[in-house]
């Protein structure tokens, strides 16, 4: 077989492009993605895409979360009402909570230090990627992008700055959230009536429990769609320089000392 097909075939390999989205190794600062986690259990593990463990944990955080009163605990404590806060959470609940929301810190911080040493062996090997997949769905195919629409578009909806760098897994996932909680928070009734100037009926009709789920999606749907689309401008850059060496560049050329020796 061809030393030079892209295949995937190798044993470490850096990236994947399927119809669903670009997968690749990059190096990650562990106490960042450890850090998205404890804001958002689940975020962490999406940033590396381990989908299903990400999944998993960013619903057990919305289910346990509501069911043990944790954000209305926590607007309590932001207005300084600590006994009330102290009183409206459910223990039953909260014992179930903490163990689990301990445990996505620890596997992400621990997931990434080990997906930085894959990469590096990768890295090594510098096996070719596949850079192009067509199915009867959907096209996917490297190329460069702008970081900052990323951002803007995550900005207007969490789960557009996804789509425009074709992480369809995540976007999906992100949008259908942004669903529910714009649903049960109300928020954009409320948006309504402020523009009508009703104030304290917009005001009124808030869901603060759900409405305090927003910084943390908003957040997160920005800050994956900014380093995916530069790791995938990386990406592409990578590829198209090795596929350039190995079908233009003479075997004998070298580099020895800034100097071109042929």
């Amino acid at each position: 077989m061809d030393n030079y097909t892209n295949s995937n075939t190798a044993r470490r390999y850096l990236a994947h492009v399927s119809i669903f989205g670009t997968t690749q190794f990059h190096l990650r600062n562990p106490y960042i993605i450890a850090w998205w986690s404890m804001a958002f259990p689940g975020f962490g593990h999406l940033l590396l895409s381990k989908y299903l463990r990400g999944f998993v944990l960013f619903i057990w955080e919305v289910v346990i979360n509501i069911q043990a009163k944790v954000n209305v605990a926590m607007i309590y404590s932001f207005q300084g009402k600590y006994e009330m806060a102290k009183d409206v959470l459910d223990t039953r609940w909260l014992l179930i909570y903490i163990p689990v929301y301990l445990f996505a810190i620890w596997d992400s911080y621990r997931t990434t230090v080990d997906l930085n040493k894959v990469y590096l062996l990768a890295e090594r090997e510098n096996h070719p990627i596949n850079s192009f997949s067509m199915g009867a769905m959907e096209i996917n195919y490297l190329d460069k992008r702008k970081p900052i629409n990323s951002v803007l578009w995550s900005m207007f909806m969490p789960g557009l700055g996804q789509l425009y760098i074709h992480r369809i897994v995540t976007a999906l996932f992100v949008i259908i959230w942004c669903v529910v909680f714009f649903y049960y928070s109300h928020l954009l009734e409320a948006v309504s009536l402020l523009f009508l100037g009703k104030i304290q009926q917009a005001t009124a009709v808030l869901d603060a429990e759900w409405l305090l789920f927003f910084p943390s999606i908003y957040g997160f749907a920005a800050y994956d769609a900014y380093v995916n689309t530069v790791e995938n401008n990386k990406l592409f850059e990578f590829e198209q320089r090795n596929y350039l060496k190995r079908n233009y560049q003479k075997p004998s050329f070298t580099i020895l000392k800034g100097k071109k020796v042929e």
